[in-house]
């Protein structure tokens, strides 16, 4: 069955791009083309669901030129992965920097990012196909090169009343991350997303106004030396299991 795609797509995706010889014009042309088709029927049928036979049609062009472009359906996907992902940071961004006071910055950058789940496109594209289609490995650095400076631009505001190693704001940054992605998730696969972002966004503000109230306390942050040093309590309980273990002596 030959997909329905707008008109309009194909023939704005093939307009021609100002600078550079006909045959670069087209070439780009042609790859925008494909890219965005591809995003199109992506998002309404998700990546098993689209065959490159409707992707070629939908664009207008021939198989030929779709491999010319890319290697195959998977090389194709993750074009259009790198362009949802990018356009949804660039959401993330301007929201994180219209705000000057950190707090409200993480709370900006929360909330633009829960709006962002509320696009079937990026919800199908991103969270639901992305992990299977890419592989674990390289969905975590799509996700890292595009999102997690984010985080750490965020994580860094919010505790720069800390003196914190940079290890520390690190492993701060990279926890946020987690929360955040498993976040997207659940929201993603709930039957009313707004109800769940909404859910989302009550939890995490009530961390970050925790956060919040120890730094303008000055209360000071627990240091990861003096966790990992052991107790007494540990230390007798060593000396207890070396006793048990000791051989008896004739």
């Amino acid at each position: 069955m030959t997909a329905k795609v707008p008109k309009s797509v194909a023939k704005g995706a093939l307009r021609k791009v100002h600078g550079g010889s006909r045959r670069q014009e087209y070439s780009a042309s042609t790859r925008r083309a494909l890219v965005e088709v591809a995003t199109e029927l992506f998002a309404e049928r998700g990546y098993a669901g689209t065959s490159l036979d409707e992707i070629v049609a939908g664009a207008r062009v021939t198989k030929g030129a779709l491999y010319h472009h890319f290697s195959g359906k998977q090389a194709l996907f993750e074009s259009v992965f790198e362009k949802v992902e990018e356009r949804a940071a660039k959401t993330i961004h301007r929201a994180v920097r219209g705000n000057r006071d950190p707090w409200d910055k993480a709370l900006g950058g929360l909330r633009a990012f829960l709006e962002v789940l509320q696009e079937p496109e990026y919800r199908r594209i991103v969270i639901a196909d992305g992990p299977a289609v890419l592989g674990y490995e390289k969905y975590r650095e799509q996700e890292e090169r595009t999102t997690f400076g984010i985080v750490q631009e965020i994580v860094s505001a919010v505790l720069s009343t800390y003196d914190l190693e940079p290890s520390m704001v690190e492993t701060f940054s990279r926890v946020f991350f987690g929360a955040m992605s498993a976040a997207g998730s659940a929201v993603s696969t709930a039957e009313d997303t707004r109800k769940a972002s909404a859910e989302v966004e009550a939890a995490i503000a009530y961390i970050l106004a925790g956060l919040r109230a120890m730094a303008e306390s000055g209360a000071p942050l627990p240091d990861p030396a003096e966790l990992a040093a052991p107790t007494s309590e540990d230390d007798d309980e060593a000396d207890a299991d070396a006793d048990e273990e000791e051989p008896a002596t004739s």
